[in-house]
């Protein structure tokens, strides 16, 4: 049985996860991983405006909580390829409904901080 957490407790581990899982890099990465594995510099191309030392560490934490895989192939140069786990393949479908969600509000949204700005 799985005990929920507090999210609101900054040490709930619950939140941590939530804090890993809702950065802006691991969202995209996710998306991008979708589709099948890739390499860093195709993940950086799609990812874009990413510093590939910030990309470097999301990679990183995104292995060690066991959403994606890092398989090295010892060819020369080293080719290293990203792959999604099934964990991290789950978060694809409640990914893409904020995604949707994000699409169908932007122009609302748009509006609302169009507004706002003017009065302020």
């Amino acid at each position: 049985m799985v005990t929920k957490g507090n999210v609101f407790d900054p040490n709930c581990p619950t939140r941590v996860i939530l804090d890993r899982i809702g950065d802006k890099w691991t969202v995209l990465a996710v998306l991008l991983l979708r589709d099948g594995p890739l390499r860093f510099t195709e993940l950086r191309d799609g990812i874009g405006r990413v510093a590939p030392k910030v990309l470097t560490q999301t990679l990183r934490r995104m292995e060690r909580d066991g959403l994606i895989t890092r398989e090295v192939f010892a060819e020369i140069p080293p080719r290293v390829v990203y792959t999604l786990t099934p964990m991290g393949a789950s978060l694809i479908d409640p990914i893409t409904v904020l995604t949707d969600w994000a699409e169908t509000h932007m122009p609302a949204i748009t509006k609302a901080q169009t507004q706002y700005d003017a009065a302020v």
